[in-house]
């Protein structure tokens, strides 16, 4: 657990962290002194510490849980704990929401444009080679309904041969998956992330993959910057944030240039997103402010 200085009287807030830090970039650190300026004291504690005593933390807020993905039932039961003695945030049926990405299915019915995305009940070697045609496209994209940093998450081509495409299925036995029509623009302009707290946005990023990446993850070598958003692509941001019930703390929405030059959502992360702090000097200063008017 890492601590800042405590004093009688300050507000004491818990962020939620990964067991093994590993080579996540993890940038919580920057709000710890914005919010100890506000009164609030601020100790970094790990998930899986189910023996912590919650309720003697004021706030708890879920960040860098990057390896909940590994037993969600045990997450999921000690979010449930932590919301029974003190305020979590995001609040928990936002995560249970937000968990399996089938969020975009909500999102889409409420008019939000996303990845053209099919959601099979099985996934055979023969199903991946329909898609190409059902989607109209001759490129794309594998992944688990329930995951992160892009674990499990195959680029596939038309021509590939059917004995990749059974290796890729066989992986989803058993799993729920999803398949979306790959995105083109990723690898020429790349992925812009929206930050909103408490509401109002704050600012963006633009990630550019690796070179022979399609994933965006910096833990995959992906080039990350401060960029200015464009008014269209941040009025699709706020009209995505308006579409989701109930207040949030922190939101980060992922989007990606489509063929008609519009911005449709990859994701909507609201459980454990990055915030990208240190790309915006004023960022950490505003999520702390977001802290302080929350609780």
């Amino acid at each position: 657990m890492r601590s800042s200085e405590y004093h009688v009287g300050m507000k004491k807030c818990a962020f939620l962290s990964l067991e093994e830090r590993g080579g996540f970039v993890i940038d919580d650190e920057h709000a710890i002194d914005p919010l100890a300026d506000l009164g609030w004291q601020v100790s970094t504690v790990s998930w899986r510490q189910t023996d912590t005593a919650w309720s003697d933390f004021d706030a708890v807020i879920v960040r860098s849980t990057w390896d909940y993905w590994n037993d969600v039932p045990c997450f999921l039961d000690t979010l449930a704990d932590i919301n029974r003695q003190t305020h979590l945030a995001n609040p928990l049926d936002v995560i249970h929401w937000n968990l399996a990405k089938t969020y975009l299915q909500d999102l889409e019915g409420k008019g939000i444009g996303i990845v053209p995305t099919c959601w099979p009940d099985a996934l055979t070697a023969g199903s991946i080679a329909a898609y190409f045609n059902r989607l109209d496209t001759e490129e794309l994209v594998v992944k688990p309904v329930i995951g992160a940093n892009g674990e499990d998450a195959y680029r596939v081509l038309r021509s590939d041969s059917a004995e990749r495409l059974e290796r890729i299925a066989a992986n989803f036995r058993g799993r729920e998956c999803m398949v979306q029509q790959f995105m083109p623009r990723i690898l020429d302009e790349g992925e812009y992330s929206l930050f909103f707290f408490n509401g109002a946005f704050s600012h963006a990023i633009l990630k550019v993959p690796a070179k022979s990446e399609f994933r965006s993850q910096e833990e995959r070598g992906a080039k990350i910057g401060w960029v200015k958003p464009p008014e269209r692509l941040l009025a699709r941001g706020r009209e995505a944030l308006e579409a989701i019930a109930g207040p949030l703390l922190y939101a980060r929405i992922d989007f990606v240039r489509d063929a008609r030059d519009d911005f449709v959502v990859m994701e909507l992360e609201l459980i454990e997103p990055s915030m990208y702090l240190r790309t915006e000097p004023a960022a950490p200063s505003r999520f702390a402010r977001a802290i302080d008017d929350w609780f």
